[in-house]
């Protein structure tokens, strides 16, 4: 999400076609590892609710109802997404490396190791080193059918590397230099090496507003708010699944 609503701001300023906000649902979950989802699955429900009940994987889920609770999908997307995500991770849990070897299939031209591992840990609620199908399915429910605020929240605690309530130059650097090298060297226009650096003054030129050189997350939300182009590309995400 980060890096679509960052590095795509000025193609997401027009009202996103029927078409296009389904070629951006197969990009979307292509981004994610564990959530290859077909176009036309077809769901065997006694099967697959039987999977939540019987423990074949060593990580077992909870409910389907408690599922269904925690998140804005339907029993039948939580259907869909549980056969996929164990089909991928039959332990029922994946660790970071095996994450990040999941997420460098999409980004071949570039190096996705860094931003796979922020993003693994903004999955990683527990910080116990893996993601089970609950931490990846609510994470997956905030960014595509979350409020507005709850994305926003989402993204700012993706930037907070260190989750002291703040984003830091250091740490927004951090992040704009991963998502510059999971675009790869050979992107078309080249983008410069200070291009990251410049992206980080920019935003804090916009976001810290008392000019403090961190950005809280009060800042964060009110000035993505006020974003006209930041707020299309979060609509953009409506239930795009």
């Amino acid at each position: 999400m980060s890096s679509n609503s960052k590095g795509s701001k000025e193609s997401m300023c027009n009202s996103p076609s029927g078409q296009s906000k389904k070629n951006m649902k197969q990009r979307f979950l292509k981004l994610l590892p564990c959530c290859h989802v077909d176009s036309t699955p077809t769901v065997r429900k006694d099967s697959i609710e039987e999977d939540f009940e019987l423990a074949t994987v060593c990580c077992r889920p909870d409910s389907l109802e408690k599922m269904l609770e925690q998140t804005k999908f339907t029993k039948t997307e939580l259907q869909i997404l549980y056969r996929s995500f164990k089909n991928e991770c039959p332990t029922g849990l994946v660790n970071e490396e095996t994450f990040k070897l999941i997420y460098s299939n999409f980004f071949p031209q570039g190096d996705s190791s860094a931003y796979a591992h922020f993003l693994f840990e903004a999955f990683d609620k527990h910080k116990n080193g893996a993601v089970n199908f609950e931490d990846f399915v609510v994470g997956l429910s905030i960014i595509l059918r979350g409020t507005v605020t709850d994305r926003l929240c989402w993204a700012f605690s993706l930037y907070d590397l260190n989750k002291d309530g703040c984003v830091t130059k250091e740490e927004m650097n951090d992040i704009m230099k991963s998502i510059y090298d999971l675009m790869g060297k050979y992107t078309y226009p080249c983008m410069k090496d200070s291009a990251p650096t410049e992206h980080v003054e920019s935003f804090f030129q916009k976001m810290d507003r008392n000019n403090d050189g961190v950005v809280t997350m009060e800042e964060f939300l009110e000035s993505c708010q006020k974003d006209e182009a930041i707020m299309e590309s979060m609509q953009m995400l409506d239930h795009v699944i």
